[in-house]
């Protein structure tokens, strides 16, 4: 489906709003095309020195007569018809349905065409009397003081006009605002429904492009296409319409270039539209740069690597430049082109309209291109609104590569939103158990989807892992650096899901368990610490949303949070600032440990939690997990096996190259366990440098 499509669902809500603008639009559009009509009175007063109501008198002088000569061609022409049939005789000319079937289709065909044009004069006749008797009476007979007047007319319209560009261009931009809400809305709702590994493939980055830069780009394209988009072509008809009236058949001479100009559009579309989505990857390469400068800055002063990222980030702002420069070489030779293509629309109906003026004729080789012969006020009239209608072409034009941009921004978010999550919900689910009895890893294969799609490294992260763990036990999982520790307990809450087999609490494989449901019973505290710039109180209220204050406050006096947040000048109400940097490692693991806790979950996770924090802080942590921990399956990945885990661990697992080697406890692994006993050598070795 096409993405402009695609806009009408989140449009239509505000459709009362656009009516309303779009009469706005017609409005403009009808003015528009009245001022530029206010040409052939301005030159009838000023050049040629008629009252207006001279002009009309005259022109309903010349109407009757020409309606006295029509109907006198007709009544002959009628006549001649009935002659064709002399069986009957009609002394009032009506013809009849016998006199039409006796006569030649020619003699027919000249009747028509001039009855066509006996009731066209006899309408322009009602006009003009109506003119005359209505607005001619109250106009002044002086030409400057009619002048005057249409001056003043022109300047009330133009006034008027202002009004309604203005009311178009405030609603426009109100309903704008709104879709562009709910489209960044929809698009917020589904990055946070899909799964950790799309988010993380996605990048930050790319993420942060898309809600920013691209929501930008279509913001200004969704108020164009509400905007000038819609008046600059009614503008345009206008002019057609006003154009036709005076004189037709040179107005559609002036459309012989409309296809080439079509054409050109088209090419120069196609271009653009690809040039525009080069532009905003390149845009998210920019934003990538700044997000790894920004979050490393104490690794790059460290190293003294600024002049490094400084490169980078000049080499990415170039690529940037260089893509949008095409873009504006492109929008650039838009305008131009268009402009030259209108005015040689123009010259085209002008040059023979300027033949019949100035030589009064009527047709050109034979060819009538005018009903009457034409005057100089009427040829300027022509002019300026053939230049009304090349006007909003031009404008259109100086719009077109923005549209263009808008079509490929609208293209990258609807990626965003179509995206499938790769953990599905299941459609029948089964409820969480009551009691967890056990949790069973059964024949696990996993590897991340960016590998797959690796030529150089594609082995898989888990290969066949088998694993049971009792309920209330806590399991140390332990391995070197990439052994798939991690990755295990993390297809646990489903963060991923494996390639290959099951994991099942009790008998129910947890992908029959609604997503929600599942990890309401499941606590973690990851190695990267993520707490929200908020107060201690409601980093730990994140747990569960619904907690009170003492519920809260009892929870953070088992995690051992109260014993720094006490400190605070505002206690737990102390913010913590942006990712918690106003506290240590510590303190932030304490309160990550105390928000998982006030879930009281039937499984707990701890991956690293204690990695990258002091010793007194560990020590904290492992104290409040020993008095948590009795009833609950406790996992924890850890590379440290100390003696204060080791008080409330029952069991041990290994991992090595993504498989279980060996699962028991301490004292027997130790005998038994070539990758545990290398594990623990390193660990000393560490420990004694």
């Amino acid at each position: 489906m096409n993405s402009f499509t695609r806009l009408i669902k989140y449009v239509w809500p505000y459709r009362k709003r656009l009516v309303v603008s779009f009469f706005f639009a017609i409005m403009v559009a009808i003015l528009w095309g009245a001022n530029l009509s206010a040409t052939f009175l301005v030159v009838k007063v000023l050049l040629e020195g008629k009252t207006l109501g001279g002009y009309v008198q005259e022109q309903i002088s010349e109407t009757e007569a020409i309606i006295q000569d029509k109907s006198k061609v007709v009544k002959d022409l009628s006549k001649s018809i009935q002659s064709q049939n002399p069986t009957e005789s009609n002394p009032d000319s009506t013809l009849t349905q016998t006199d039409l079937a006796a006569a030649p289709v020619d003699l027919l065909s000249e009747h028509t065409r001039q009855q066509t044009k006996l009731n066209t004069a006899s309408q322009k006749l009602l006009v003009l009397k109506w003119i005359q008797s209505t607005i001619i009476s109250r106009i002044p007979e002086d030409p400057f003081d009619t002048f005057v007047v249409i001056l003043g007319l022109l300047l009330i319209t133009t006034f008027i006009k202002g009004i309604c560009i203005f009311t178009q261009d405030v609603m426009v931009g109100g309903v704008v605002e709104l879709v562009t809400m709910a489209i960044r809305k929809e698009c917020f709702r589904k990055v946070l429904d899909l799964d950790y590994q799309s988010i993380s493939d996605e990048g930050t980055a790319s993420l942060m492009s898309r809600f920013t830069f691209d929501m930008q780009q279509l913001s200004q394209g969704l108020t164009l296409m509400g905007g000038k988009i819609i008046r600059e072509p009614l503008k345009a008809l206008a002019c057609i319409v006003f154009a036709f009236m005076v004189n037709w058949r040179l107005t559609l001479l002036s459309f012989v270039f409309a296809p080439l100009i079509a054409i050109v559009f088209y090419k120069i579309g196609k271009t653009l539209k690809h040039a525009s989505q080069k532009m905003m990857e390149s845009m998210s390469r920019i934003y990538k740069t700044l997000e790894e400068s920004f979050e490393s800055s104490k690794v790059i002063i460290a190293f003294n690597g600024a002049r490094k990222h400084r490169n980078r980030f000049h080499h990415e702002n170039k690529e940037f430049f260089r893509k949008a420069l095409r873009i504006l070489r492109i929008d650039s030779l838009t305008s131009p082109t268009t402009e030259m293509l209108g005015l040689m629309a123009i010259f085209i109906a002008l040059i023979p309209g300027s033949y019949l003026v100035l030589r009064q004729k009527t047709e050109i080789w034979g060819i009538q291109l005018s009903a009457a012969p034409m005057d100089i006020a009427t040829l300027s009239m022509m002019y300026a609104l053939l230049a009304g209608i090349s006007d909003p072409a031009r404008k259109m034009s100086s719009v077109y590569s923005k549209l263009k941009k808008t079509g490929a921004a609208l293209e990258r978010i609807f990626q965003i939103i179509d995206r499938e999550s790769m953990v599905k919900e299941t459609d029948d689910p089964e409820r969480f158990p009551t009691e967890v009895q056990t949790v069973k890893f059964n024949k696990i294969d996993f590897t991340y989807a960016q590998r797959k799609e690796s030529t150089r490294n594609n082995d898989p992260i888990l290969d066949g892992v088998n694993l049971e763990i009792n309920a209330g036990e806590v399991v140390l999982v332990v391995g070197e650096n990439g052994s798939g520790k991690s990755t295990l307990v993390n297809l646990l809450p489903r963060f991923y899901d494996p390639d290959k087999g099951n994991i099942f609490i009790n008998e129910v494989d947890i992908r029959d368990i609604r997503l929600k449901d599942l990890r309401n019973h499941i606590g973690v505290v990851s190695q990267e610490t993520m707490l929200f710039d908020d107060s201690i109180l409601e980093n730990i209220r994140y747990g569960r949303p619904n907690a009170t204050r003492l519920e809260i406050e009892s929870v953070a006096r088992k995690s051992h949070v109260l014993q720094f947040a006490e400190q605070m000048p505002e206690g737990l109400d102390y913010n913590v600032g942006e990712k918690g940097h106003e506290l240590s490692g510590g303190q932030r693991q304490r309160i990550a440990l105390a928000r998982a806790i006030l879930r009281d979950p039937e499984i707990l996770i701890l991956d690293e939690a204690t990695s990258a924090i002091d010793s007194q802080s560990e020590i904290l942590i492992h104290k409040a997990l020993k008095e948590f921990s009795p009833g609950r399956t406790v996992f924890i990945i850890t590379h440290s096996v100390g003696q204060s885990l080791l008080e409330f661990a029952n069991r041990i697992v290994v991992m090595d190259s993504g498989k279980v080697v060996a699962t028991g406890p301490h004292h027997v692994l130790v005998d038994s366990c070539p990758q545990y006993q290398s594990l623990l050598s390193a660990q000393v070795r560490q420990r004694s440098a």
